[in-house]
């Protein structure tokens, strides 16, 4: 049996981290053979990607190299954890995906979608997640709430420009696939927060 394939996904400062922890709970106190992961990361070599891609000392990575470095962590990922774990009819909870590039190096960064579109066929094919939980909130709260976390990495520096065009890359990737997300008003208290994502859990994954 395929297993489910779920992806969490918003900007800085929207409180993925919290929600894909109690998410995870909630899955395996259901019965879910759970697989908790992140992108870019998951693996040892996407890992050592992360940190490249993370590292503010490396402010001058062009930005096709950025998507191609992504598309790399992804590939490894996805043959050494996401496909196995699916295969084997795991429940896959993953912190970020390919809607992540859309957002970032499409929206973010300006790169054209013919390419994006390019790397997703070759890299995953028709693979997508059962269900995808954006968190949405107002960049300002978000940069705000990031800032208080700890020191910013190289994309926690961008410009408040830079995830405006992210926040509008998500939100009509949303729009344009209502069967696959599920939008949550993340400026709530986290209490708030976690009722909808427990209510988008149960109604998306019901048998």
């Amino acid at each position: 049996m395929q297993g489910r394939f779920i992806t969490i996904e918003g900007a800085e400062g929207a409180g993925k981290s919290t929600m894909a922890q109690r998410a995870g709970d909630w899955l395996e106190a259901r019965g879910h053979r759970v697989i908790r992961t992140r992108e870019p990361g998951g693996t040892d070599l996407a890992e050592k990607l992360r940190q490249i891609l993370l590292d503010r000392r490396n402010d001058g990575l062009d930005g096709l190299a950025e998507l191609l470095l992504m598309f790399a962590a992804r590939a490894q990922h996805l043959a050494e954890v996401i496909r196995p774990a699916l295969a084997r009819g795991d429940t896959v909870l993953c912190d970020r995906f390919t809607d992540a590039t859309w957002a970032y190096q499409g929206g973010g960064r300006g790169l054209p979608a013919d390419a994006i579109g390019r790397l997703e066929q070759l890299v995953h094919g028709d693979l997508r997640p059962d269900l995808t939980l954006l968190l949405d909130l107002p960049v300002e709260l978000g940069l705000r709430r990031a800032s208080d976390r700890s020191a910013s990495d190289r994309f926690e520096s961008e410009s408040l420009a830079f995830f405006e065009r992210v926040r509008a890359a998500y939100r009509e990737r949303a729009a344009g696939e209502p069967g696959r997300f599920a939008v949550i008003d993340a400026a709530l208290p986290v209490e708030q927060v976690w009722a909808q994502v427990e209510r988008a859990l149960t109604e998306r994954l019901a048998p």
